[in-house]
């Protein structure tokens, strides 16, 4: 089956074209709590959603799933999530929570309303899982990498794919039957690490959804519709185009693939280490 792409964006004229190129979720960003902190220094951009984004989100598209990602728990949050799925949000996604009582609290606040996603970025989510996997109501699970790594206070993101992080947290969550999924992408051969690695570790660890990432096209910089939509044009042919050829593929390209990540993010360490 191929990925489930998901993409940020609260720009309705971009939600319009990318929804149109086998993206399957337009993704509203409202996380602002202690993130700016968190990630100082990082080579991040901080959304600028607005909790009115959800709607004119919502009123522009009509392929594609509205997904949003509200704040960590806080004494608002019942508020906060009320409001987002009375705005027509069919995805809600926690963020950065830790333990099983705030992932209790916020499946109590969504109560079925909508469909819900953890966002497993903290130690101590990663810790938690198994208990947090016994809750009812969860609908899928997100590894968030960037948080994440750090948090294991790692240089580059896809050290947790490459030491086998993303693998044992997965596992974690595949005897529930409930789908998941990790990381951004890029264009099929761009990115510190080629999405076409990536992607096929997708696929050797039966994940079911991933991020385009502002390696795959930066719509916060730009404003050329015209370049927008070829680059999601082309840039989704190729994936899936791709994805049709993984389908096929037999157990040791995947076991081969899996030793070019480690040898790949091998090198892009010893590019990034101080000299």
């Amino acid at each position: 089956m191929p990925l489930k792409m998901m993409y940020i964006t609260n720009r309705p004229e971009i939600a319009r074209i990318i929804e149109r190129y086998t993206v399957d979720r337009i993704w509203v960003d409202l996380e602002a709590r202690g993130k700016a902190i968190r990630q100082a220094g990082r080579n991040v951009v901080l959304s600028n959603h607005k909790m009115e984004d959800v709607s004119i989100i919502r009123n522009c598209i009509s392929k594609a799933q509205l997904m949003v990602r509200v704040n960590s728990i806080y004494e608002d949050s019942k508020k906060e999530i009320d409001d987002v799925i009375d705005r027509g949000a069919e995805l809600v996604m926690l963020p950065f929570f830790e333990t099983v009582d705030e992932v209790k609290r916020f499946l109590e606040y969504v109560n079925g309303r909508a469909k819900t996603i953890l966002l497993v970025e903290t130690i101590g989510a990663e810790k938690n899982l198994d208990e947090i996997m016994e809750l009812s109501g969860i609908d899928e699970v997100h590894i968030g990498l960037n948080d994440l790594h750090i948090q294991y206070r790692q240089k580059f993101m896809f050290e947790l794919l490459a030491n086998g992080k993303v693998e044992e947290i997965c596992n974690k969550v595949r005897p529930y039957g409930i789908p998941y999924g990790f990381g951004g992408i890029a264009r099929l051969d761009e990115g510190m690490l080629p999405a076409r690695h990536i992607i096929a570790e997708h696929y050797r660890m039966g994940s079911s959804m991933a991020i385009l990432s502002r390696s795959f096209y930066d719509s916060w910089i730009s404003n050329d519709l015209e370049e927008i939509e070829r680059a999601f044009k082309f840039g989704m042919e190729e994936i899936r185009e791709y994805e049709q050829r993984l389908e096929r593929e037999s157990q040791s390209f995947f076991e081969e693939n899996r030793k070019t990540v480690i040898e790949e993010v091998n090198s892009v360490l010893q590019k990034i280490a101080p000299k």
